[in-house]
């Protein structure tokens, strides 16, 4: 947890009450990320989380105490400062992990000022139910995730307004996916009534929730006739004034996502060679299924099988009292890595059939001179001018 600790030190002092729960919460969402992505070219890597307050490292998770970005890969500088598609799910998953563990340990009654939210007990929410019980006080969460994530983003520029929007589309996020529990009241378990309360998703829906938002993001096309001097802009732009109201609560993105087949160290990119892969996996989905024609073939790669050894616990037996006890089994695993061809050098150009199995939706947006707000969304292709 150390890409995500250093950065508590830049947080508001008057709530590092809070401290360990947000660090938790960004946790959260580094691991969240990891699933989401373990059978993509692109895999979540670690130093992706080592985010800077640093102008060009968007984001602010790995600050250390001299508030100096030079302890950071120079590797990961230079992919940080990019406003891809991943970029827009980092900041989201981030916001909405910080978010999730604040609301959960608020209504767990670990802080001392917040608890359950009981606004709504006592009104009726829809036939045969009323509002009550203890729902998690997910609005306590948002606003820590606010004071502590977004006032980490110093930018005044385009992609700090983005960041900004996907913090606040990964707090939607958490919102959106809230389920109502409901108690059966009633003579003899009648249930004549239902009393009904909101609880946090399972963080795996969360994470699915997002996954998908992030196959459907929408690319912003700036014009560039309206934005001068590298993206100057006076004053702080709202989010919520700009993207609204069609692109509230998606993941928004300006530049396209570099090749990830091939290694490139000056943007810190591994590429897949040597990258496992799935094939014929028992439980395994179809997306999970198709990982290694996405990893190797499409990337230029071939498919190599490799058979391992595999041990596991098995034979347990419970001993009285109170200990379980069991063998280890040992057998012999299918593995399948993508491989260079034999007697090829360094991949060149490649040709690939499919380049990336996600849709980009083109949205443009148009700034007046003085970076102030112009129009909000409008599909690419469509140009308006400013009054």
């Amino acid at each position: 947890m150390g890409s995500v600790s250093n950065f508590l030190v830049t947080g508001p002092k008057a709530y590092l009450t809070y401290a360990t729960s947000v660090a938790l919460g960004a946790q959260t969402g580094i691991e969240e990320c990891k699933f989401q992505f373990a059978w993509e070219r692109w895999n979540c890597p670690e130093h992706a989380f080592q985010f800077s307050t640093h102008n060009r490292l968007r984001g602010g998770w790995g600050v250390g105490r001299d508030n100096k970005s030079s302890r950071l890969p120079k590797t990961s500088s230079a992919f940080l400062s990019k406003a891809t598609r991943e970029s827009s799910f980092l900041h989201a998953i981030r916001s909405a992990g910080v978010v999730y563990t604040i609301t959960k340990n608020c209504s767990l009654g670990d802080f001392q000022n917040c608890g359950c939210d009981g606004s709504k007990n006592g009104k009726t929410g829809g036939h045969g139910w009323i509002w009550g019980g203890c729902s998690d006080n997910v609005e306590f969460g948002e606003k820590i995730s606010r004071l502590f994530v977004d006032s980490l983003e110093k930018g005044k520029d385009a992609r700090a307004l983005m960041n900004l929007h996907n913090n606040r589309a990964g707090r939607m996020a958490v919102r959106a996916s809230m389920k109502r529990t409901c108690k059966c009241h009633g003579i003899s378990g009648s249930c004549s009534i239902q009393t009904c309360w909101l609880q946090l998703a399972d963080f795996r829906e969360l994470g699915d929730y997002l996954k998908a938002k992030y196959d459907r993001a929408l690319k912003i096309e700036l014009d560039k006739r309206r934005l001068r001097a590298g993206n100057r802009a006076e004053g702080r732009w709202a989010p919520t004034e700009t993207f609204l109201p069609r692109a509230e609560a998606e993941l928004v993105f300006l530049e396209d996502s570099p090749d990830y087949c091939t290694r490139n160290a000056s943007l810190g990119i591994y590429g897949t060679e040597g990258r496992e892969c799935l094939q014929n996996a028992r439980g395994a989905s179809r997306w999970e299924q198709r990982s290694c024609g996405r990893l190797c073939t499409e990337c230029g790669l071939q498919v190599e099988e490799r058979k391992t050894e595999a041990v596991s616990s098995c034979n347990c037996n419970f001993k009285w009292c109170c200990t379980v006890k069991c063998g280890q089994c040992r057998r012999i695993v299918n593995r399948y890595y993508c491989t260079r061809p034999a007697g090829s050098g360094r991949p060149g150009v490649r040709e690939r059939a499919v380049l990336d199995n996600t849709t980009t939706n083109s949205l443009a947006i148009q700034l007046d001179d003085s970076g102030g707000r112009g129009h909000s969304f409008w599909p690419s292709g469509h140009r308006l001018e400013s009054n």
